[in-house]
């Protein structure tokens, strides 16, 4: 590979510096491949992976593998490794090799060289391709004669290639199954050999009767070669034949506790424990009360701690799940028999206070999944268990700062937490320790404390009050340096501060932590405190924390950037003065608020860019400011019944209307505006939940559920309607016989005045709820500030035009194939929150412009609306749409995607790509037409003349 300070032959390629077309950049490569000079062609042949990850569509991918099939034809054995190499790492990508057949034509070719390094290479190459030719014949025929070969390099290239090839292909497994067992068994086979060959036997689930004979041949080779590498690798072949399979998962829990209880090979025992984990974490449910009860009684009965740990990490993970339940649930069933007299219980009291932190870790892991799950009441000395070992773990572990410390100390205070939010009468003991404990600890085991405050004061709010005054004194002690653990700590007990402090920060409190950040913090800690407070609430500190870095950063986004927060937790920060019953107060703090978010979206569109547009963020702020407004004009209108009530016709006019609402005067349909405006804001938040599909769930509960979001738009739009608008609570009692005039008159009256009274009541119980949403502080949340996971579609269209603006011609008896091909791209964390699971393609036609000639079309071709669902593979997907133009003028056509993921929720997430087709008149019909006009002219002429003739 050509070092950076030489220049390359690709260099005009400029990957990430000058962007080129796919076919550019692919003559860029082929240029390299053709080059006399083997560096340059090996360099070509491993740029390949980063050209397909740039344009991973098929038309370049076929493309590409074509030629690379060349140069592993023709090349040397080293290039051929490269290409081997690109293959491997480019795996999802060969299902969009088109020409399959020519690809592995010119591969295979190479299978029949008198060079068996060359050989071997073309095996690999076909075990990596295995995946997209898994019944091709010829490919199974040369790995079963190579098995044979005298080379070893050719027949580890075969095992490769059949190990693959039988998790792919039914019959390829059946075929070879034989086979494998005959080389197993047989005399002449090396050791090694044999080693390589037992795990090929995994990949035989495809039937029950191949599973069937597959376990029998293991069952044997673990019987007849005792030896520690035999037993070793034909035990865990065993064990995930048993996984894929699933019907034999039982059994092979037993075989192998039988071996961790019998076998005196540590080695050996170590395997069975491995296995057993993987058995636990992918069926949990197949373990029997017998199985749990075996292993417990290893585990108090080996006297090595590197196996006990084993034996408990097993367990603990069997804990948390439905495995403990059965246990327990059968254990009360019994005479005489509890859950604290159990073995698994007794293990685990045995372990808590252990020398060793992993064993004592997953002790208490145990018995807090044991609290948590058994809802007995006659546990409490399993509570007091837990919470002492914990709290001992807590000790221990809090005064090291080595990495195997810190990890224990994670398994802890998740612990804690689980336990708090399990058993809430535990956590106020629970707190109490961590506080006690966070005077004496190291800074590495403080970060990791206070994000554990911090969860349980989230669950359980009411413990918040009493950290504040500990959690205070802690930060007035700390931040003596400014090291990375030190700023790390400054922002963890920021955390817990806010999230404790439920109301606004005392000012003794903010000028504490203003202090300490002048003192030993930077701009970057600064930062993620004030971004916490605007998370928490906290506007008035974030303010100020935003302000104080205005002057400290380069860009002139990122002061664009840190001005919008700014505004924004000004703005926030002014509605906290609200008041109930102050309607005048409330409007002007509105008022205030508006005005600081209009200047901060004004900075924060400034603040975005191409490469990162700030659309959530732009649309959230845009639906606060018309929420606001919205509120404003809400407020307006029900003091407009003071300063404008109904007239004093308004009941003649409901009488002559048939409309009882009418007597509200014109408040009524001030009303009806202001109820769908709210509902129209509801279904704007709706729509910005349905296109966050990378945000957290923090994020999107806030949009949905928080009550300034959706559900305060549809509260208020409800009330309205029920308090005003509604008929039944707006209508009155017909009137009397008109003999009784004037007592009817007097009773109107009354009723008039008790109707007003209550109308009043109505529209102040509307305003007081209103202020009551708004005193709520509203959250910034996480992904307002940072995308942990990043997911996007890209389409592409086939047939498309080279200029976007140019529209494809179709002719009008004709309908046009669309082919709508897309690659899901990811970021660093793909699935972190959901995962796609299918792709719902839209495409629409709408008639942009007519020609001259109209002709009497059927409504039926009018229109194209479509839709079809695809899941994708590898992340890539493709489908066709057959779409009619019957009207002759130009159409614009659009593709919009969504997606659906495993929870069956729709996201809106696109792209939408548009191209524009130009329907023209086929030439039989026109030519048919303009026949048709030419033999209507002299009949219209003869026409004219003949009633000329007539005057």
């Amino acid at each position: 590979m050509a070092s950076n300070s030489t220049k390359s032959f690709l260099a005009d390629a400029g990957y990430g510096e000058q962007e080129l077309d796919a076919n550019s950049a692919l003559m860029e490569l082929d240029k390299g491949l053709r080059s006399g000079k083997l560096g340059e062609q090996c360099e070509a042949v491993v740029r390949f992976p980063r050209l397909f990850q740039k344009y991973p569509f098929p038309i370049l991918i076929n493309s590409a593998f074509l030629k690379l099939a060349d140069v592993f034809r023709v090349g040397n054995n080293f290039l051929r490794l490269c290409v081997l190499k690109v293959t491997q790492q480019s795996e999802k990508h060969l299902e969009k090799i088109l020409n399959v057949d020519e690809f592995v034509k010119r591969i295979f070719s190479v299978i029949h060289s008198n060079d068996p390094v060359a050989r071997a290479i073309t095996l690999r190459m076909l075990g990596s391709l295995a995946s997209i030719i898994p019944e091709r014949k010829n490919a199974h025929h040369s790995i079963r004669q190579s098995l044979d070969s005298h080379d070893n390099v050719e027949v580890e290239a075969a095992v490769f290639a059949a190990a693959n090839f039988s998790a792919q292909s039914k019959d390829f497994a059946v075929g070879i199954c034989n086979k494998i067992s005959e080389m197993i068994q047989g005399l002449a086979t090396p050791v090694d050999l044999k080693l390589k060959l037992i795990p090929i036997l995994q990949h035989m689930h495809h039937d029950a009767i191949l599973a069937s004979s597959a376990r029998q041949l293991l069952q044997q080779l673990v019987t007849s070669y005792p030896s520690t590498k035999m037993v070793i690798v034909s035990l865990h072949t065993f064990t995930l034949l048993a996984a894929s399979s699933l019907v034999d998962t039982p059994k092979q829990i037993q075989l192998l506790l039988q071996y961790l209880k019998n076998d005196p090979r540590k080695a050996v025992k170590r395997l069975a424990i491995q296995d057993l984990k993987l058995l636990a974490n992918k069926t949990p449910h197949t373990w029997s009360r017998e199985n749990i009860q075996a292993l417990c009684e290893c585990a108090l009965q080996t006297p090595y701690d590197s196996l006990k740990l084993g034996m408990l990490s097993v367990l603990s993970t069997l804990s948390g799940t439905i495995a403990v339940k059965h246990y327990f649930s059968i254990a009360s069933g019994n005479v005489g028999s509890s859950p604290r007299s159990s073995d698994l219980v007794r293990l685990a009291q045995e372990c808590c206070y252990h020398n060793n932190r992993g064993i004592a870790a997953h002790g208490v892991r145990v018995l807090t999944n044991i609290t948590v799950s058994c809802q007995e009441k006659d546990l409490l000395a399993l509570e007091q268990d837990a919470v002492f070992g914990l709290e001992s773990l807590l000790v221990l572990c809090s005064q090291d700062d080595s990495p195997g410390a810190q990890a224990t100390l994670k398994i802890a205070l998740n612990c804690m937490v689980k336990l708090a939010k399990g058993r809430p009468h535990l956590s106020q003991s629970v707190v109490e320790t961590l506080l006690t404990q966070l005077h004496s600890a190291q800074d590495a085991a403080r970060i990791l404390m206070c994000h554990c405050l911090a969860a349980i004061a989230m669950q359980l709010p009411v413990l918040g009050d009493g950290m504040l005054g500990d959690l205070m004194e802690l930060y007035k002690v700390i931040g003596r340096s400014a090291t990375d653990k030190q700023q790390e700590l400054l922002v963890s007990l920021a955390t817990v501060i806010f999230v404790a402090s439920q109301k606004a920060l005392s000012a003794e409190v903010k000028a504490v932590i203003k202090q300490q950040l002048e003192s030993v913090s930077n701009g970057w800690t600064v930062y993620r405190i004030a971004r916490q407070a605007s998370r928490m609430g906290n506007h008035d500190m974030a303010r100020e924390l935003y302000q104080s870095l205005l002057t400290q950063v380069a860009s002139e986004h990122f002061y664009f950037w840190l001005n919008s927060l700014k505004e924004f937790s000004h703005a926030e920060q002014c509605l906290t003065g609200l008041q109930e019953e102050n309607y005048s107060s409330a409007l002007s703090c509105i008022a205030e608020s508006l005005k600081f978010y209009h200047k901060g979206i004004a900075s924060l569109t400034a603040a975005s860019t191409p490469l990162n547009p700030l659309s959530f963020q732009c649309e959230f702020v845009k639906l606060r400011i018309d929420l606001l407004q919205a509120f404003s004009q809400l407020i307006c209108t029900c003091n407009s019944l003071k300063t404008s009530p109904p007239p004093a016709i308004a009941t003649t006019i409901a009488m002559t209307l048939g409309n009882d609402l009418q007597r509200c005067g014109r408040i009524s349909n001030q009303m009806k505006q202001s109820m769908e405006e709210f509902r129209s804001l509801a279904s704007r938040y709706g729509d910005l939940y349905q296109a966050s599909f990378d945000a957290d769930s923090a994020t999107l509960r806030n949009v949905e559920l928080y009550p300034k979001q959706q559900q305060s738009c549809l509260l208020i739009s409800h009330a309205i309607e029920a308090l005003i608008l509604d008929p039944e609570s707006a209508s009155f009692q017909e009137y009397g016989s008109t003999g009784a005039a004037h007592a009817d008159s007097e009773y109107e009256r009354r009723m008039m005045s008790v109707y007003n009274h209550v109308l009043e009541e109505h529209t102040a119980c509307l305003c007081n709820a209103i202020i009551s949403l708004l005193k709520v502080p509203l959250s910034f949340q996480r992904y307002f500030f940072q995308k942990l996971q990043s997911t996007s579609i890209k389409l592409a269209l086939s047939p498309s035009p080279r200029n976007p603006a140019e529209p494809i011609a179709v002719q009008n008896n004709q309908q046009l194939a669309l082919k709508v091909e897309g690659v899901v791209q990811h970021g660093s964390k793909p699935g972190l929150f959901r995962k796609i699971q299918s792709v719902c393609l839209n495409v629409s036609s709408t008639l942009q412009s007519k020609s001259g000639q109209d002709y009497k079309i059927p409504i039926d071709n009018m229109t194209n609306e479509m839709e079809q669902r695809v899941e994708p593979h590898n992340d890539y997907f493709s489908t066709q749409f057959l779409l009619n133009f019957a009207i002759l003028g130009t159409h614009n056509i659009t593709v919009e995607s969504s997606v659906k993921d495993a929870n069956g929720i729709v996201w809106k997430t696109g792209p939408r790509t548009t191209i524009f087709v130009k329907s023209l008149e086929d030439p039989y019909s026109q030519q048919i037409r303009l026949q048709q006009q030419q033999a209507q002219q002299p009949l219209q002429q003869q026409q004219q003349r003949n009633a000329y003739s007539r005057f």
